[in-house]
């Protein structure tokens, strides 16, 4: 094991992190133009960047390159245009790793031993829409077979051209994604790509197994409770499984959600995983780490936890019948930018002992009405609340002129609180 002084911890990761980052913006918010900056920023600093390709929608795609050792490492990002965490933390890491390989023992270590290529933003066009699929309207992370996006067809060239001994795939996943059984958000994922439909292991995915534990090592100092593992299922079109086949074992990194925190936080859990990760390469922590710290994750699993539940509320469908029943209501949001409201939807209706939301509310002393006098699954979650000891026409034209609600509920937020205070 080389013995380098001056590693950093998790923590100062996190520190560094807070006291110098080229990103300016959420993540979500970061558009092609953005992209074109940071690199370009990033190329005054001194690292190589060129465009290695055009979109569907023929918009450029960047590859950095930083260090010049022999391990070949390959990133890439944002292969689905909604998922924007880690394209925002490569650009960061490529910062600190240029701004610090003078001054860091380990980084210049790692710059003599590794070379790193990073794709951030491979679909500019779903990027700038900010959907999943590209302009042909191809899931990319679903083309690895028959190739047809331009975006896909680069991805495997610049694998093929470099063939580099590990891969990081980072994405995004669902904010109510849970870990295991639990309530708890899965606020990053991990898996170790095989890549073999059987499943089984050998020296580069056993390797990516310790760098998956280094990791989840250092977040575990953050997030502790909040990290699981994602699902292993072999998939012939999916880039992950296709790259670990062809020679370059994967892992996938997934950032989920983290309640009461914003998209900075996100950036940086993401930052101090990946470096955490290089340093282990040049430090040897690496060789020593236990894989059954990412064996023994609980899986990713979904359904169970909500953005909001209303609880006991006494619902009255108005537009249908007047006699009211009670019942609890969950409700999600949608995947926006950080600059848009995201719509919310009535998910469901009924007993939901067995569910939590993110945020819980105790509307037992209420009639709860959707605007529209229908509350059903789908509806959107825009609400009433009228103190049950009122007496309410719901016969009337216009409910709320003639009825002022006591609360109302719009867009996940409280428009009207229920104590009255805005």
């Amino acid at each position: 094991m080389t013995i380098i002084a001056d590693v950093q911890s998790p923590k100062e990761f996190a520190e560094l992190w807070d006291e110098f980052h080229i990103t300016t913006k959420p993540a979500s918010n970061v558009r092609h133009a953005d992209i074109e900056k940071f690199v370009g920023k990033l190329a005054s600093l001194g690292l190589t960047v060129e465009e290695v390709g055009r979109s569907y929608g023929n918009r450029g795609i960047y590859q950095i390159e930083w260090g010049k050792g022999e391990t070949r490492v390959l990133m890439w990002s944002q292969m689905h245009g909604d998922e924007p965490t880690a394209t925002s933390a490569l650009i960061d890491m490529f910062a600190f790793l240029e701004t610090r390989k003078n001054e860091l023992e380990w980084v210049k270590a790692l710059a003599e031993s590794v070379t790193i290529r990073a794709v951030p933003m491979l679909n500019p066009d779903g990027a700038e829409l900010f959907q999943r699929r590209n302009l042909q309207f191809i899931d990319i992370n679903r083309d690895a077979r028959r190739l047809v996006t331009p975006e896909g067809a680069l991805l495997k060239r610049l694998r093929d051209d470099w063939e580099p001994e590990i891969g990081f795939n980072l994405h995004n996943q669902q904010e109510l994604t849970t870990v295991g059984s639990t309530f708890k958000q899965a606020t990053n994922s991990f898996l170790a790509v095989s890549g073999r439909e059987d499943g089984s292991t050998y020296e580069g995915h056993e390797r990516n197994k310790r760098l998956c534990s280094v990791m989840i090592g250092a977040l575990n100092e953050f997030i502790e409770g909040n990290i699981g593992r994602y699902e292993d299922d072999y998939n012939p079109r999916a880039f992950g499984d296709m790259i670990s086949r062809w020679g370059t074992p994967v892992m996938l990194i997934e950032t989920g959600g983290f309640h009461g925190r914003d998209e900075s936080y996100l950036i940086k859990l993401n930052f101090i995983a990946y470096l955490t990760a290089l340093q282990s390469l040049v430090d040897g922590t690496q060789e020593t780490a236990d894989p059954l710290d990412y064996e023994s994750l609980p899986s990713n699993s979904t359904g169970t936890l909500f953005n909001y539940i209303l609880r006991k509320a006494i619902i009255v469908n108005f537009a249908k019948s007047k006699v009211p029943f009670t019942a609890d209501i969950a409700i999600n949001r949608e995947r926006r930018r950080a600059d848009q409201t995201p719509p919310v939807f009535v998910q469901e209706i009924g007993d939901l002992d067995d569910y939590k939301g993110l945020d819980e509310y105790d509307v037992e002393d209420y009639f709860v009405v959707s605007t529209t006098g229908l509350l059903k699954i789908g509806s959107r979650g825009h609400l009433l609340f009228y103190k049950k000891a009122r007496s309410i026409n719901w016969d009337v034209r216009d409910l709320t002129k003639t009825f002022a609600p006591d609360g109302e509920f719009k867009d996940g937020l409280w428009v009207k609180p229920l104590g009255g205070e805005r």
